[in-house]
Formats: C-alpha cells, sequence, structure tokens
C-alpha cells in the first residue's frame, strides 16, 4: 500500500465516522486541496481497485489502522526470534518437533532449581503432556475472548489488533496439584533445540490465578479473530497475557515451569529493559499533510493505544517553528493543546466471522457492543480539524489524557518501559 493511498482511507474513514456522528457538516465544507494531503483522487482510486485485486501482504502501519479495526493475521507485524524463525520451517519439521495442532505438547513442571511442590506434573516422559485435544476440551468449558492490541515495549506502532481466545493458564495449573512454595511461573517455547536461542518470561502466580482490576485471564491462546492460530503468530498455542508487551505473550508454546523464584527471570530483562512495565496510553498521527495553502484548514486524524491508565481524551498542538520554547518544559504542558474528536466504535467489525463480535465476549454486550469505549488495552481513533495558518514552517504535536489526567508521556516516560514519546510533525504552510 502506497503512503497516499493508505493516508486517504485513513482520512475517508474517519470522515465517515463523523458524518454518522453528524459533526462534520463544516468540514465537508472545507475546500481542501487533495494535493496537499497527497491525494490525486482519479490515481488513489485506480490504485483502490488495483489493490483489491492485488492485496498487499502486510500494510504498512496496518496494526494502527482503524478499518479494518481488527487485523487480518497475515496483517500482523512480525519481530519474531530465532535462526531460523519457528514459523518458517517446513511442515514436516513442524511436525517432528511439534509445531502442528496434532503434534503439540505442553509440559507443566515444577522447576528443578527452585522447585515448587505439585503432585501432578504433565510431562512428555510420563505421557501426560497437554495435547491440542485436551485444551480443547478445556475450552468447551472455560474458554475466554477479548480483545487486545499486540506491542513490542520498545517500538511506537502496534504490530496488530486482535481479537484473542483461548483457556485461562490457570485451568492447567490447578490440574498439577500445586501444593506450596509456588511464587512465580515461567514459560518458554520452541527454541531450535538451541539453549541460547531460549526466550523465557515470567509471571507471579498471583497474576495467573487472579484477573486483578478487571482484567481479562492469561490465556493459552488458540485462536486469533476467530481463526486457528496459526504459526506465524505463534501457534498452534502462545501465551497472550492481555496488560503486557508482546514479550510477554511467547508464541510456540512448549513449557511451563512452576517455580519458588522471588524475581523475575524474563530474558527480555536484559539490555535494560523494565518487564514489568504494562502498556502505556499514548497518541500517534496517522494522516496529516506535510505541506498545504495559508489559510487552509487542516485536517489530521491519528489513533491512540489505551494502555492500562485508560483514555480521557486526545489532544493536539500546533507550533510555529520559529516560536521560542522554553527549556524547563521537557513534555510540552506549555504548548496551546486543544481536544481532538475520539471516533466511536465501528459499526462492522470487519475481519471478524460476518462483522460480528462473537457472544460472551469479555468487555462487550451480549448485541456485540462494547461495554465502555474507548477500550483499554485496545486502540482507538482520532480527528481533529486544525486552523488555518499563515505562512512557515510548524510543529503538530498530540498527546492523551488518561482516566487519571495525567497527560502522556506521563506518568511513565521512560524509554525502556515502554513508547510514550510526544510525536512531533512538520508541517509546511506555502502560499
Amino acid at each position: 500500500m502506497t503512503d497516499d493511498r493508505f493516508l486517504n482511507e485513513h482520512w475517508e474513514l474517519t470522515r465517515r465516522h463523523l458524518l454518522q456522528l453528524g459533526v462534520l457538516g463544516s468540514i465537508v465544507a472545507v475546500p481542501i486541496d487533495k494535493k496537499s494531503l497527497g491525494m490525486d483522487i482519479q490515481v488513489a482510486a485506480a490504485e483502490t481497485d488495483a489493490a483489491k485485486a492485488n492485496p498487499p501482504a502486510k500494510p504498512e502501519k496496518a496494526g494502527a489502522l482503524a478499518d479494518p479495526y481488527f487485523t487480518p493475521a497475515a496483517h500482523f507485524g512480525d519481530i519474531s526470534r530465532g535462526k531460523p524463525i519457528p514459523h518458517t520451517l517446513s511442515e514436516e519439521k513442524k511436525r517432528e518437533v511439534g509445531l502442528t495442532r496434532d503434534t503439540w505438547r505442553l509440559e507443566v513442571i515444577s522447576d528443578p532449581e527452585n522447585p515448587a511442590k505439585i503432585n501432578k506434573p504433565r510431562t512428555k516422559l510420563n505421557g501426560t503432556a497437554v495435547d491440542f485435544e485436551e485444551l480443547q476440551k478445556l475450552g468447551e468449558r472455560h474458554a475466554v475472548r477479548f480483545p487486545k492490541v499486540m506491542t513490542c515495549l520498545n517500538m511506537g506502532c502496534p504490530l496488530g489488533m486482535g481479537l484473542w481466545e483461548g483457556v485461562p493458564l490457570r485451568e492447567l495449573i490447578w490440574r498439577t496439584q500445586p501444593q506450596e512454595n509456588l511464587r512465580r511461573v515461567f514459560y518458554y517455547g520452541y527454541h531450535n533445540e538451541d539453549p541460547k536461542q531460549l526466550f523465557r518470561s515470567s509471571l507471579p502466580i498471583g497474576r495467573i490465578l487472579e484477573d486483578p482490576f478487571d482484567l481479562p485471564p492469561v490465556i493459552l491462546c488458540y485462536k486469533l479473530n476467530g481463526e486457528w492460530l496459526d504459526a506465524e503468530r505463534g501457534g498452534p498455542v502462545r501465551m497472550v497475557v492481555p496488560e503486557a508487551y508482546g514479550f510477554k505473550s511467547v508464541k510456540w508454546l512448549t513449557h511451563v515451569v512452576l517455580t519458588n523464584l522471588a524475581h523475575a527471570n524474563d530474558t527480555y530483562a536484559e539490555h535494560n529493559n523494565d518487564i514489568d512495565s504494562p502498556l502505556k496510553t499514548f497518541s500517534a498521527t496517522l494522516s496529516i499533510p506535510r505541506e498545504i495553502r495559508a489559510g487552509d484548514k487542516i485536517p489530521v486524524s491519528g489513533y491512540a493505544q489505551v494502555g492500562i491508565s485508560g483514555l480521557s481524551k486526545v489532544q493536539v498542538s500546533i507550533e510555529s517553528k520559529a516560536a521560542p520554547r522554553p527549556d524547563d518544559d521537557p513534555y510540552f504542558t506549555q504548548a496551546p493543546w486543544f481536544d481532538a474528536e475520539i471516533l466511536s466504535p465501528p459499526k462492522r467489525w470487519d475481519s471478524l466471522n460476518e462483522g460480528k463480535i462473537p457472544e460472551n465476549t469479555l468487555r462487550f454486550d451480549p448485541v456485540g457492543s462494547p461495554k465502555v469505549w474507548p477500550l483499554r488495552l485496545t486502540n482507538a481513533h482520532w480527528i481533529a480539524m486544525l486552523p488555518g495558518l499563515a505562512v512557515g514552517e510548524y510543529t503538530l504535536r498530540s498527546r492523551t489524557i488518561d482516566e487519571k489526567g495525567y497527560a502522556q508521556p506521563l506518568p511513565r516516560p521512560f524509554r525502556k518501559s515502554g513508547h510514550a514519546a510526544i510525536e512531533s510533525v512538520l508541517i509546511v504552510v506555502k502560499e
């Protein structure tokens, strides 16, 4: 997908949403310079027709798009580890190492170095490892599904928005009959039988056995957007931790280890990463003209990642590059901020069967409408119309205000605990 068509499609989507809300009358009447928006209508239409006939494999920024809200599995970004990456293995090799649904096995064991006392470990050696059939039987009674944005700790754009489905991890842990000395759980997936490639994450046992603050449960995930989880997305089974960054949601899951270890032992703790930081709330632009005529109003649209602290509003500011900025205001608190419009939920949930939310989806009512909006741990989308400006260069910024009133990048502005930096975008206004 070209950048121009991407911007065009996002603007058209947000325009339609605002029309539905009845607040776009003045915007429709604005004489917008289509070339300054990076849009030639006939070219864009031709590109759209061509794209429908030959859709791109992975559209740019697919994880942030408003339409479709749920990212098709094939369009997710991928930063998988491994040499070779496990999803690139041949089907024969996948079967050999247990990366197909009929050959997958999961061991749930005690940590030999810091043992937890459990009565019934699940191992391949004694023939009790969990297979896919057993997981599905558990799913008939215990399966849950919920929406979650999948994003990396150190990236500013999500890898994808998904509706994830699986069995809460606690259901398997209880079946090992744990007795005592269980403080933490660590887990890892297939790593090409090479200890140097092992990628491990961990959680406190309390987070797995309970769901604090009304969070969805940690799950052994086997479906994405209603379809079986494919190998590229971590199938046949992966971990999904709702409030966490992607490194906690380990792919190609093979081992769950119950331990009396008192601290985290995540591989991602290397390179100064904060492995206990939950998803942050932040905003970024998607569609914005970089050059525009003096006096023309400026349409801007974007998305917000709704982190653990929720989202109350998105704000936008625009300032002349020539204007002095105070040295003691690193978070732009003194900029001229004004509120943007947060878009309503989609009318159709494309990428899902019949465009509908399945029944019994967490955070949705029986008819498939979100109980609140925006939903935490997902994406929201916004739009703003900026006033016309005089000739010159300007810097546009957007930020979120969370449900506690903290303005991005607060309350956690630190780099290695998740992206939250305020984006700065140059706009050139010409005669």
